[in-house]
């Protein structure tokens, strides 16, 4: 069977993962009537939404799919008593919560960014489709919770029959692998003396892609978040040694990283840790990469008792502290222009009253919130208005072609269920399965069952229409309202390294925990190189950007410790307050840091005046990314 699928085009196991989702989603459809709920379609809406491949992910997600409804629906209650006192307390309230809770959204990780973001368009959900029963908003908000409570159960109950816990031992199994290769690479002096290497470049990537692998293991309990965290300080510890110097490293070193690096392939990370000792001993104390494998040490520990252990916050004696990538002028951005587009077509339908326009917001609320933290939001609106369309004629044939046939509401609810059962062959199959997610909602969202079949053809295609255009609006607004692109995202990571470097100029402090400025730069650089990985010029680019802001950051902690050096002579005194000076103006001035820089390496000389001579080198080719001045990130 297995073999079957696979040469007809089908992924097998996500084939019959969705195949167990399809009967869940019957399950909650057929419940849901039974229960008397006013649109028992959505609790099969639900069971779709809430499906995950693993235990933890599908729990979490479910209560947090859970709790961003309750406050959604509470607020879309809110909305439609602000209706009867005038219709653009609806539009204006409606625009400005979506927006906030995307903007809010695009700060959050995981699930915690999902039921922010859900909280915004299940607003729009009870606030829109009913807005005619204003006197009933109250049982309409319950039978809106009973709704996505029977859709939650039914996805939890009937997943936790399949469904596996994360496979731990696997991912352990390639995170020591990785950090084995990464170790011996280091050991035998394979690295650049400038700049990274192509090898520099794939373990990087590598480090990208499991960074990105750990989050679905982090879900579901307080222990596989602990694990999530010691795993990520581990590769962010492991990953310093790829922008540490001199390139080939002490015999001693060497020797200790080699038989760290046998130890992980024999799946002994304790042992790896304290074969660190003696490399840790042949480096001065005072060095970069002491402090470096000091952290590796630390991390390696952890790490090897992370079922039972979790790594503090901001202890830097348990390795690089895990200080996530925050966008805060994208988040603005995303609020602004999931908020101003709602309002723009919010204000249209309460001009014109047409009732699809209701149809055409809820789906832009979703478009322009959930989409946001896409990575290429507008190219995503082309796979979901081809899915819209399909689940638009999905609903329009069985509701003119079907439902006719119909004698009950039972009946109708049985003929539904052969449509829902088509999903997972457009979930399974590589050609269909980006707009089958699309089709599956957007059917269920359309039909409604109830006898007497009430209604005109033009209305339903009306409604329909008013569906698919959302993701065309949608769409519009990436484009051209603060377009979202790969380019634009790693312009702002970019920026974002450029204002860490700049605040660290300003604060002496920051010489005091290096570790802290040096982690969240080496997670903006997973995030870049995540970002970059389908471009290999956007990725050179990435990496040349990253050497150069480490080279800028170590002369910036240096230039604070040269400050507080009472035995400094004054004309270098001088040149050192420039050029921290011109540092902390970094973001609008970057022409002038260069040079700063090249006058301070040519006044002190030695090894300190070769570090900021590098430094001077390294800014010259740095690309600065367009913005205003003042943008700022954490």
């Amino acid at each position: 069977m297995h073999d079957l699928l696979t040469r007809l085009g089908f992924d097998a196991p996500r084939t019959l993962f969705s195949a167990r989702t399809a009967v869940a989603v019957c399950i909650a459809f057929l419940l849901a009537w039974g229960l008397g709920l006013e649109h028992p379609q959505w609790a099969g809406m639900t069971v779709w939404a809430a499906a995950q491949p693993l235990r933890g992910q599908l729990l979490e997600k479910s209560l947090f799919r859970l709790l961003g409804t309750i406050s959604g629906t509470a607020v879309g209650i809110l909305l439609v008593l602000g209706m009867q006192v005038h219709p653009a307390i609806l539009v204006a309230g409606l625009a400005a919560w979506v927006g906030a809770c995307t903007a809010i959204g695009n700060l959050q990780r995981g699930f915690v960014a999902y039921a922010t973001v859900l909280a915004g368009y299940t607003a729009a959900m009870v606030a829109l489709l009913d807005t005619g029963h204003p006197d009933q908003v109250l049982a309409l908000g319950a039978d809106r919770l009973a709704t996505v409570l029977t859709g939650v159960l039914t996805a939890s109950l009937v997943g936790l029959l399949w469904t596996p816990a994360a496979n731990g031992a696997d991912l352990r199994a390639t995170i020591a692998e990785l950090l084995a290769d990464l170790l011996e690479h280091v050991a035998q002096g394979r690295r650049a003396a400038h700049g990274a290497s192509e090898a520099d470049a794939a373990l990087l990537a590598r480090i990208a892609a499991l960074d990105d692998a750990l989050e679905p293991h982090g879900a579901g309990h307080p222990r596989a978040r602990a694990r999530t965290r010691a795993a990520r300080s581990l590769l962010l510890s492991a990953m310093s040694l790829l922008f540490t110097g001199p390139a080939v490293p002490r015999p001693a070193t060497a020797a200790a990283l080699s038989k760290a690096a046998q130890a992980l392939r024999h799946g002994n990370a304790g042992r790896a840790a304290q074969a660190l000792t003696p490399g840790l001993q042949a480096l001065p104390p005072e060095a970069e990469a002491h402090a470096n494998l000091t952290a590796l040490q630390a991390a390696l520990s952890g790490w090897a008792t992370a079922p039972d252990a979790a790594v503090p916050d901001g202890d830097a004696a348990a390795g690089y502290p895990v200080i996530p990538h925050r966008d805060r002028p994208g988040a603005t951005q995303a609020g602004l222009r999931a908020g101003g587009t709602l309002l723009l077509f919010g204000l249209l339908w309460m001009l014109t009253g047409w009732t699809a326009l209701g149809y055409m917001l809820l789906g832009l609320s979703v478009m322009t919130s959930l989409f946001s933290t896409f990575e290429n939001p507008a190219g995503m609106m082309r796979f979901v208005f081809l899915g819209q369309c399909l689940g638009v004629l999905g609903a329009l044939v069985i509701r003119w072609l079907v439902w006719p046939w119909a004698g009950t509401e039972l009946q109708q609810v049985l003929m539904v269920l052969p449509f829902i059962l088509l999903g997972p062959l457009l979930v399974g199959h590589r050609r269909t399965v980006a707009v089958a997610f699309d089709y599956n909602m957007v059917m269920l969202l359309l039909l409604h069952p109830g006898l007497p079949l009430t209604g005109s053809f033009g209305a339903s295609l009306a409604s329909g229409a008013a569906v698919v255009a959302a993701p065309l609006a949608a769409f519009g607004a990436y484009r051209w309202v603060f377009p979202a692109s790969a380019r634009r995202r790693s312009a702002a990571l970019i920026r974002a390294m450029l204002e860490d470097i700049a605040a660290i100029a300003a604060a002496p402090g920051a010489v005091a925990r290096p570790l802290h400025w040096r982690a969240r730069m080496y997670h903006r650089l997973l995030r870049l190189l995540r970002l970059t990985q389908h471009s290999a010029p956007l990725r050179a680019e990435a990496l040349a950007s990253a050497e150069a802001l480490m080279e800028l950051g170590r002369a910036v902690t240096l230039c604070h410790r040269l400050m507080a050096d009472e035995g400094l002579d004054p004309g270098a005194r001088r040149a050192v307050s420039l050029a921290l000076a011109r540092s902390r103006a970094l973001v609008q001035r970057p022409e002038r840091v260069a040079g700063a820089y090249d006058r301070l390496a040519r006044r002190l000389g030695g090894e300190t005046g070769a570090l900021m001579a590098r430094t001077a080198r390294a800014l010259q080719a740095l690309p600065i990314p367009d913005g205003g001045p003042d943008r700022r990130t954490a």
